[in-house]
């Protein structure tokens, strides 16, 4: 069972995005999977290891596009990244510490980020982005 599923709501018109935020979806319901199956912890560092490198990337993308069109309000959605990355990393060493809540407080946390990120912060861009020719 999904923690969030992919519509056509979280789309911000450039299919590249988008199949990158189904990629982190898709990863946020993997841990979501495991966790109610009791193998939570079994998968939890692999799939920080793999945010932190996959949200790396994305976010490559979308500020080298903001580079591209000159995307006015780039340095506070690269503010944005940073914190999620910081957060994430944070989550990662609590987790190689033993903390036993670390998995039930990473998915609360994935789950709304990812939501209010794409739907608040990336839609910003969508139009933007579209209006320069990048969809």
């Amino acid at each position: 069972m999904s923690l969030i599923k992919w519509n056509d709501s979280f789309s911000v018109n450039v299919v590249k995005i988008d199949q990158e935020h189904k990629k982190l979806f898709e990863m946020i319901n993997e841990l979501t999977d495991a966790m109610k199956a009791g193998h939570g912890k079994d998968v939890l560092g692999d799939i920080l290891n793999g945010l932190i490198s996959y949200t790396a990337s994305h976010f490559q993308l979308e500020e080298k596009y903001f580079q591209q069109v000159k995307y006015p309000d780039a340095a506070a959605h690269k503010r944005e990244h940073v914190a999620f990355v910081q957060k994430v990393t944070d989550f990662k060493r609590e987790f190689d510490s033993g903390r036993a809540t670390v998995s039930v407080n990473v998915l609360q946390f994935l789950g709304k980020w990812l939501q209010s990120h794409i739907k608040g912060t990336d839609q910003k861009y969508s139009s933007f982005l579209n209006e320069k020719g990048i969809k």
